[in-house]
């Protein structure tokens, strides 16, 4: 689901760099007026683990996969508003280091996998707040606006990769939605396993202890990564159907998950996704200690 630079032309980079924009202004500005913020270890641990999550990918037939975007899941855990700083940072982290997604591409790919998640993830995070919810009804919610979520995020990549210079929409739409219904399913069945896994803890969890539990679920999905299906997901599947794809190089100190001293190779994934790992990490953090220290100032 990431878009490359290659795929898109004309006015639709600015256009969705700019919605981009006013998007992520909008939820730092709730962020920061949030009283009732995720504590720093969660925020960084949740964001961290949408990261490790996206480096494994699934097959789903046909000689396809998908992997999860974790929008939906984001924002059952942290709340709308740093849902979207999360995903903002994972796709900059992946942009910049990997070349997985364009930069001129980047409002882009926000916009269908951060900002439209948080359109179906705002109203599930208000129901999932209800004590007399059980755990069933909160994995159907979710298993259901993780579906829904990525089906958005496709018609809107249909919509630009058609803008952009690609083929008809209907076609682009046929072919991708096609594709991404099953990944869909993925999606929603990882977000329901992931926010019961994570939810009740992280809910008693204090600042010390709430990010060990997302941090080890990131552990034993970069420990998985080189062992994920090497199938192209379904972006890059309907891309080569329908000519879209690009032999231009992209740059980027880590590019294709891989450290340039060790080779292609298991351990070199390992190594690179650490490295995004502790990157992820560390960002997140500054950008929640930050805002949390915003609040405390507002209280002295």
């Amino acid at each position: 689901m990431h878009i490359p630079d290659s795929m898109l032309n004309g006015a639709v980079c600015p256009v969705t760099a700019g919605l981009g924009l006013l998007g992520v202004t909008a939820a730092a500005v709730a962020a920061a007026k949030n009283e009732n913020k995720p504590n720093v270890a969660r925020f960084a641990g949740v964001t961290t683990l949408i990261f490790a999550g996206q480096m494994v990918n699934f097959p789903i037939g046909g000689g396809i996969s998908g992997h999860l975007l974790g929008g939906v899941l984001a924002t059952a855990l942290l709340g709308p508003s740093f849902a979207v700083l999360a995903m903002g940072l994972v796709l900059t982290v992946q942009a910049l280091l990997f070349a997985d997604g364009g930069v001129f591409a980047f409002g882009a790919n926000l916009l269908n996998m951060g900002l439209l998640a948080v359109v179906v993830g705002a109203p599930l995070h208000a129901l999932l707040q209800r004590r007399s919810l059980s755990a069933p009804r909160k994995a159907l919610l979710m298993a259901g606006g993780g579906w829904l979520a990525v089906m958005l995020a496709t018609l809107a990549a249909s919509v630009e990769l058609a803008a952009g210079g690609g083929p008809a929409v209907v076609k682009l739409t046929a072919a991708m939605l096609s594709s991404h219904a099953w990944i869909g399913l993925g999606e929603g069945l990882l977000s329901a396993a992931l926010y019961l896994a994570l939810a009740p803890r992280l809910q008693k969890a204090t600042n010390r202890t709430a990010a060990v539990r997302p941090l080890a679920l990131a552990g034993a999905a970069l420990l998985l990564s080189p062992w994920a299906s090497r199938l192209p997901d379904g972006l890059e599947a309907s891309a080569a159907r329908l000519g879209l794809l690009s032999d231009t190089p992209l740059f980027a100190p880590l590019g294709g998950y891989q450290l340039p001293a060790f080779g292609q190779s298991q351990i070199s994934m390992i190594l690179a996704g650490a490295c995004g790992v502790l990157l992820t990490f560390g960002l997140a953090r500054l950008l929640a200690t930050y805002l949390q220290a915003q609040t405390a100032a507002k209280h002295i």
